[in-house]
């Protein structure tokens, strides 16, 4: 009994080990990437796309990629099915994910998160949505790149089988970011207002089509461009 449980010990170690090793790995070869572009072909701007699957699998930081240029290199940070909030399955803070994108040091943060926070379960948790997004937003302004963080509202829900609910996303996370972008002084990016009239481009309700990735693109590289980011 005493060298079973010694051994399921040594699992876990082993797996926080491994763990561990992943994410210094992960930075390593991040921070090569930088000071290889940064000597190559002079600074480039670096751009951190975080969200959830629909920033992770859709395509559109590859699309923000060729809208901005060769004088910028955008990395996609996404994690599927991940929230602002703390109380849920897969917290954003809480994934290697969030953890590569400080290690990038990035000029520019796109955030496009809440789509999951409207999930019917996670939103009973929605009053501890702004002290959640803060606690992101400030580990971010804390870098030595001293980031220009833009917060995304995310695209609209339609019919959809993951009890995401459009009227949570609505009244709930909206407001929210809102308030948020207006207290910390950042830009806050529309996208719905784009997208909610094209139910064609989110054939299960949630994730988007090649238009309607492209539609995301479009926006966050205007409100890049209008900031004065842009060379």
């Amino acid at each position: 009994m005493f060298s079973q449980g010694r051994i399921t010990i040594n699992r876990k170690k082993a797996v926080a080990y491994i763990g561990v090793l992943l994410v210094t790995l992960s930075a390593v070869a991040i921070i090569f990437e930088i000071t290889s572009n940064n000597t190559s072909s002079g600074k480039l701007v670096r751009v951190a796309c975080l969200g959830d699957s629909i920033t992770r699998g859709y395509g559109y930081p590859d699309k923000l990629q060729s809208s901005l240029g060769a004088n910028y290199t955008v990395r996609n940070f996404g994690f599927d099915s991940s929230t602002v909030l703390l109380n849920t399955d897969t917290p954003y803070m809480y994934q290697v994910e969030f953890n590569r994108s400080k290690y990038f040091l990035p000029d520019i943060v796109v955030v496009m998160l809440g789509t999951n926070d409207a999930r019917t379960d996670y939103f009973k948790s929605i009053k501890d949505f702004v002290s959640d997004y803060l606690m992101l937003i400030n580990e971010l302004q804390v870098l030595e790149s001293e980031p220009q963080i833009f917060l995304v509202k995310p695209p609209p829900l339609f019919n959809n089988t993951l009890s995401l609910e459009s009227e949570n996303l609505l009244e709930g996370i909206f407001p929210r970011i809102e308030q948020i972008a207006n207290d910390k002084g950042l830009t806050a990016i529309d996208v719905y207002s784009e997208l909610e009239n094209h139910p064609e481009y989110f054939p299960d309700g949630v994730h988007p089509t090649n238009e309607g990735a492209t539609v995301i693109a479009n926006e966050v590289y205007e409100a890049i461009i209008l900031s004065g980011e842009a060379s």
